[in-house]
């Protein structure tokens, strides 16, 4: 039975993220990069991660972080929230909710809101930084559960 792709786009994951991890492809889009980078993450992939993290922010120095950060953390889902141009046709914006759970604390699911931004460089896209969003107590929950917030991953 094939495997559905951990980014949450319905497709199998050798047709959709796998290829990039494999670096037998690269990401064509910000969404693309970002859904893969959603797998880096889940599969612990710190060399993908510094990889399609732009070089000139020297994401190396951050290797021992990102790879501590990921045996603490389990990433459930993924759920794309918007897509948008930059300023010009080498600048992107993604905007996502990614649900997980901390090892310490496997019973309570958490949230990460980001619009992050990408930029193309040398026909190849790079994670640049994002803004982490803030989502309202009773506002609809940005994880795709149709819940409130308060009763989903804002319950405390």
């Amino acid at each position: 039975m094939p495997q559905s792709c951990p980014c949450g786009s319905g497709k199998q994951y050798t047709a959709c993220c796998l290829p990039y991890l494999q670096r037998t492809d690269i990401a064509p889009t910000p969404e693309a990069l970002m859904r893969s980078r959603y797998c880096a993450y889940v599969a612990h992939d710190v060399d993908y991660l510094i990889a399609t993290w732009d070089p000139a922010l020297q994401p190396e120095k951050w290797r021992a972080s990102i790879a501590e950060s990921a045996q603490d953390t389990q990433w459930q889902r993924l759920n794309v929230l918007a897509t948008s141009p930059g300023r010009d046709a080498d600048e992107g914006y993604v905007e996502f909710a990614a649900r997980y759970t901390d090892t310490a604390q496997p019973e309570r699911t958490s949230l990460m809101r980001e619009r992050s931004r990408f930029l193309r460089r040398l026909d190849r896209w790079y994670y640049v930084d994002g803004v982490h969003l803030q989502t309202g107590r009773n506002d609809r929950c940005p994880c795709g559960s149709d819940k409130k917030y308060k009763q989903c991953c804002g319950r405390r």
